[in-house]
């Protein structure tokens, strides 16, 4: 009887260590505790390798796109975002932040742990995206990275594991990293993120592009061409819950927080170019 509660507590004393918030709350207000056992820095190591392996099969498949007017229109509009993310949380001004262009007709983008960010042309081109759009989308994912939603669900698995009595006395190494089970690999790159986790990213996603100078009303014409488009697999942060009608109320309800401080971050870029 006693055996059968060590995972339970052990379960319990992880969870108590384990939260914290990764990132200030902001404008926006985003301020929830997480569940983060398993090391940040496993995680960007397993990010690190699906991320090399992606650049590496677009790259024998002729589809890496590495210069351009595209690609150097996304590097101009990243770097003005990644500037911005040390508000969030400091850290992030270390992270070696990378870029990769994918020629494909996806309409998808993404931001791994670390700052590894995803693009295909099938997003530029399809929706015909403004400067202010593609800063929407771009932070949205990076909004995913700086609160760390992909740790978080491998963490929930790792919890979930102890608490069902399997072998495993902490979380899994870097030295791990390219051995993982199944269901962590899963949690970090195929599970859906929750809505809550949404709403997260879209309300430090659209902070972190009005700090930059984007205007953060576009993302109410980026749903709408999102919403019209006939693509059936969606971006994520399209594709899963809350409806579309929730998150552009919720986003509604954001911007009398964050137009001035859009304003006021295009007023000093004024000020910088006179």
């Amino acid at each position: 009887m006693r055996c059968a509660r060590i995972p339970v507590l052990f379960g319990m004393a992880a969870m108590a260590a384990g939260c914290v918030s990764t990132t200030e709350p902001g404008a926006a207000g985003v301020n929830r505790q997480q569940l983060l056992i398993v090391p940040a820095s496993m995680v960007e190591r397993v990010a690190t390798l699906q991320y090399e392996r992606r650049a590496l099969r677009a790259l024998e498949a002729g589809r890496l796109v590495r210069r351009g007017p595209e690609y150097a229109r996304l590097q101009r509009i990243a770097a003005r975002l990644e500037a911005h993310a040390p508000f969030f949380r400091a850290d992030a001004a270390e992270w070696q932040w990378q870029l990769i262009l994918i020629d494909a007709p996806l309409v998808n983008a993404s931001c791994a742990p670390g700052g590894k960010i995803s693009f295909y042309t099938g997003m530029l081109r399809q929706l015909h995206l403004s400067d202010d759009e593609i800063a929407a989308v771009i932070g949205h994912e990076i909004a995913h990275a700086l609160r760390e939603h992909g740790r978080e669900r491998m963490s929930l698995v790792f919890l979930q594991e102890v608490l069902g009595g399997k072998p495993r006395t902490a979380p899994p190494t870097e030295k791990e990293a390219e051995t993982l089970t199944e269901p962590f690999i899963h949690a970090l790159f195929v599970a859906p993120n929750t809505q809550r986790n949404e709403i997260e990213a879209d309300a430090i996603g659209l902070e972190l592009a009005a700090r930059a100078g984007y205007d953060p009303r576009a993302t109410l014409e980026l749903w709408r061409k999102l919403q019209a488009h006939p693509q059936q697999r969606l971006p994520e942060f399209n594709a899963t819950h809350p409806s579309a009608a929730t998150r552009v109320q919720d986003i509604e309800a954001l911007l009398p927080r964050l137009v001035p401080l859009y304003e006021e971050a295009r007023a000093a870029r004024a000020d910088r170019r006179v």
